[in-house]
C-alpha cells in the first residue's frame, strides 16, 4: 500500500454480526516483526539506574526558585542526588507497610518531587496512582477508594483537597507526605482520621540507603491511569512495566532511525500535566537518555519567560498551546508594517516549497532561517531542536507554519492512556505527512474496522474506519471493570473509537469520533468534531461547542468569542458595554453568526452542517463546572445538561425567525 507501512495481515468481510475489517498494517521500521524489549529491562527502575551509572553527575530536575515573588535562574539536582532521595523515599514507603503491588497516589503539578515520587514507587515495585489536578475533590476521593491508594504523595496546595474527602477515604488511605512542609493543624486533623501526615523532609530522613530493592518484572503493573472520560466515572487503565518501557524504547528507536536520539546534552521544558500518559512517557524517556528535566512554575502567564530561561532543546505541546503560540506570532507579524510581512511570505513560500520537494527542514532555506525564522525560534528559548504535538489534532494550517518557521522538527502523533501513549507519530521532514498523525509506533499493529452506520467502509479504495490496535504497549485492561474492558478489547483488537482514514503513503489521518455524531431529523448524519475543527477557524471564536437535536433539521452551538475582536467591533459600531453585556448583545450575536457561517461556506461544509442560532459565552468552558476534561476535550452530555435551556431558547428563536420569513413571502 504505500512506502510508510507494510501489510500483515489480509482483509477480512463481514460475518457473523461483526462489520468488515481492512488489512493489518506495521511500520516499515517494524516490517520484520515489533520491537522486542532488549534483556535485562524488567522496569523503569532499570532506565533511571542505569542513567545515575553513565551519568552520576549530569543535571537532572531543575526548577526556579522564588524570591520575594521574583524567579531567579534555574536550580538543578544531579541524577546522583535524585538517586539517593528516591532510594530513601522508596525505602520509607515501605516502613510505612506499604509492601509490593500496592498502590501509591501522586497529586499534584509537575515538580521534581512528582518525579522522585514516581521513581520511588518504581524503585519498590509499587505502582503509582496519578491523582488528576484538575478533576476535583470528588474525583480524587473515588480514585483513592476504587484503586485503594494506601499512601498519597501531594503538593501542600491540594492537602486541603484530600483532607476535606478523608473521612470517606480513610479505610484505605493512611499516609499523607507533603511535597514540602504541612502544618501542625493539618496533622493533627489527619490524625483524628488514623491518617498520618509528615513533611517531605521528614519522611526522607526516615529512609535508608542500604535498603534493599526487590525484584521486578515486566508483567508487574506500573500504573494504573485514571482517564476522565467524556461521561462516566473516571476509568482506571492498568499499564504494566512491559508496555511503558516499551513505549519508551519505540519512541527511542524511531528517533534513531529518522532524526535524532536524545542525548545528556537535551533539556526538556515539563509543563504538559505529569498525571497525563504523555508527558510522563517524555520525561522517562529523558531519564532513560541522561538528559535534563527543567519545570514551569505551575502559572500560564510565565510560560513564555520560563521557555526563554531554559532554552530547552525539546518542546511538548497540545494543539491549544501551538494555537495560541500561532495566533501570537501572526498577529506580531500583522503589526510588523507591510515591508516585513511581504519579506515574511515571501521566505515562508519559499521554504514551503522546498520542503514539499522533499528537502528537510534545515536545508530548505537556511539563509531565511537565519534572517527571518530565527526571532520565531526564540519564542520557545531559541535551542528547540524537537517538536511533538499529541492528545487533539493539530490543525493543518498550525502545523503547516510550525514546521516552516520553527527551524526544529516537527512531530505529531497520536495516542491514548490505554495505548501507553503515542501508538502513532508522523515521521520527521516527511513533509507529506503534515495533517497526519503518521504511521504505527515499532510496537504496534493497526487496522481499520467498517463503521456501517457512519457508512465508513474500511475495504474502499479510500479506507476509512474505526482505527484498531493490537500490540506490545497495550493496555492490560481497566481496574475492577471487565465490562468495560470487553467492550473494548475484542479479539485481542482494542477498538479506540476514533475514525481514521489511511492515506496513500500509509499514514493515518484521524477524520471522525465514533461516538460524536448525531442525526438530524431530516436523517442526515453530523460528525461533529470535524465541523467544531472547520467553525473554530474562524478568529472571532475561543471555543465552541455545536449541538444538533435529532428533533430538529438545524445545528446551534454555543460559542466562547475572543474578547479583543468583539470589543473592536463594538466600538466601531457604537455599541457600549462589558464584554459580558456584548455577549448578550442581539447585534453581537448576529455579527458571529455570520461570520462562523461565511467561514463554513469557505471550507464547503453542507447546508445542513450550517449554524442557525448560536448562544455568546463570556466564560471559558472549565473544569470546575465538569464543562471539558483535562485536556480540553468537550464533555458533551454535561454540555449538554448545563446549557439545555439556552438551547432549547436557540432552537426556539430560530424557527421563530423561519415562520416570519416564510410569513413575509405568503
Amino acid at each position: 500500500m504505500s512506502s510508510y507501512t507494510v501489510e500483515v495481515e489480509e482483509s477480512r468481510p463481514a460475518a457473523d454480526g461483526k462489520p468488515s475489517a481492512g488489512p493489518v498494517y506495521r511500520s516499515i521500521y517494524a516490517k520484520d516483526g515489533l520491537m522486542e524489549m532488549p534483556t535485562g529491562f524488567e522496569s523503569p527502575w532499570d532506565f533511571f539506574s542505569e542513567s545515575v551509572k553513565k551519568n552520576p553527575k549530569n543535571q537532572l530536575l531543575g526548577r526556579r526558585q522564588v524570591v520575594n515573588n521574583k524567579a531567579g535562574p534555574y536550580n538543578w539536582l544531579t541524577y546522583e542526588e535524585v538517586y539517593e532521595t528516591t532510594v530513601k523515599i522508596g525505602s520509607a514507603i515501605r516502613s510505612r507497610g506499604v509492601n509490593l503491588g500496592d498502590r501509591c497516589g501522586i497529586y499534584g503539578v509537575n515538580s521534581p518531587e512528582w518525579i522522585m515520587a514516581m521513581e520511588a514507587c518504581n524503585s519498590q515495585a509499587i505502582s503509582y496512582v496519578p491523582l488528576y489536578d484538575s478533576l476535583g475533590a470528588n474525583a480524587v476521593e473515588f480514585i483513592i477508594n476504587h484503586a485503594e491508594v494506601s499512601i498519597v504523595f501531594a503538593q501542600e496546595s491540594k492537602i486541603p483537597a484530600i483532607l476535606s474527602c478523608l473521612s470517606k477515604c480513610n479505610s484505605y488511605l493512611k499516609t499523607i507526605v507533603s511535597f514540602g512542609s504541612i502544618s501542625s493543624t493539618q496533622k493533627s486533623e489527619a490524625e483524628d482520621q488514623g491518617v498520618v501526615c509528615f513533611s517531605w523532609e521528614e519522611f526522607v530522613q526516615m529512609g535508608s540507603l542500604d535498603h534493599e530493592l526487590p525484584q521486578k518484572r515486566k508483567t508487574d503493573i506500573c500504573t494504573i491511569m485514571y482517564t476522565s472520560g467524556t461521561t462516566g466515572e473516571p476509568k482506571g487503565v492498568i499499564l504494566t512495566n512491559g508496555a511503558f518501557m516499551g513505549e519508551v524504547l519505540s519512541m527511542d528507536q524511531l528517533l534513531v532511525l529518522t532524526d535524532k536520539e536524545g542525548t545528556g546534552e537535551d533539556v526538556y521544558f515539563s509543563f504538559l500535566p505529569l498525571a497525563h500518559i504523555f508527558d510522563q512517557i517524555i520525561e522517562t524517556y529523558c531519564i532513560y537518555r541522561g538528559a535534563s528535566i527543567g519545570f514551569w512554575q505551575g502559572d500560564i502567564r510565565y510560560l513564555i519567560e520560563d521557555l526563554q530561561v531554559l532554552k530547552p532543546t525539546i518542546f511538548c505541546g497540545v494543539p491549544r498551546v501551538y494555537d495560541r503560540i500561532y495566533t501570537g506570532i501572526v498577529d506580531k507579524i500583522e503589526a510588523g508594517g507591510l515591508l516585513k510581512k511581504l519579506l515574511f511570505q515571501y521566505a515562508y513560500n519559499y521554504k514551503l516549497r522546498n520542503m514539499e520537494k522533499g528537502l528537510k527542514q534545515d536545508e530548505a532555506a537556511p539563509r531565511f532561517d537565519r534572517l527571518v525564522f530565527d526571532k520565531i525560534k526564540l519564542a520557545f528559548g531559541g535551542r528547540v531542536r524537537l517538536m511533538l504535538s499529541g492528545a487533539a489534532p493539530l490543525p493543518k494550517h498550525v502545523e503547516e507554519f510550525l514546521r516552516v518557521t520553527c527551524c526544529c522538527t516537527l512531530s505529531q502523533g497520536y495516542g491514548l492512556t490505554e495505548s501507553c501513549g503515542g501508538c502513532f507519530t508522523s515521521i520527521v521532514n516527511v513533509y507529506p505527512m503534515v495533517g497526519t498523525v503518521g504511521v504505527p509506533m515499532t510496537t504496534i499493529e493497526a487496522r481499520l474496522e467498517s463503521v456501517p452506520e457512519m457508512g465508513y467502509d474500511a475495504l474502499e479504495s479510500v479506507p476509512r474506519g474505526e482505527i484498531c490496535l493490537k500490540g506490545k504497549t497495550l493496555f492490560s485492561g481497566y481496574h475492577k471493570r471487565e465490562d468495560l474492558t470487553k467492550s473494548v478489547l475484542v479479539d485481542g483488537w482494542f477498538h479506540t473509537g476514533d475514525i481514521g482514514e489511511w492515506q496513500p503513503d500509509g499514514a493515518m489521518k484521524i477524520i471522525d469520533r465514533k461516538k460524536n455524531i448525531f442525526k438530524l431529523s431530516q436523517g442526515e448524519y453530523v460528525a461533529v468534531e470535524n465541523i467544531e475543527g472547520v467553525y473554530s477557524r474562524c478568529p472571532l471564536v475561543t471555543s465552541i461547542w455545536i449541538y444538533g437535536s435529532s428533533f430538529e433539521s438545524f445545528l446551534v452551538a454555543v460559542v466562547v468569542p475572543e474578547r479583543k475582536p468583539l470589543e473592536d467591533w463594538a466600538s466601531t459600531n457604537q455599541e457600549t458595554g462589558d464584554f459580558s453585556s456584548l455577549c448578550n448583545n442581539t447585534k453581537a450575536r448576529k455579527y458571529i453568526l455570520d461570520e462562523l457561517n461565511s467561514t463554513a461556506r469557505k471550507h464547503k461544509l453542507r447546508g445542513f452542517e450550517m449554524l442557525r442560532a448560536v448562544h455568546l459565552e463570556p466564560n471559558p468552558f472549565d473544569i470546575e463546572r465538569d464543562l471539558v476534561t483535562p485536556t480540553f476535550k468537550l464533555k458533551r452530555p454535561q454540555l449538554l445538561n448545563y446549557y439545555k435551556d439556552i438551547i432549547d431558547q436557540l432552537y426556539k428563536e430560530a424557527k421563530a425567525k423561519t415562520t416570519d420569513r416564510l410569513a413575509s413571502f405568503s
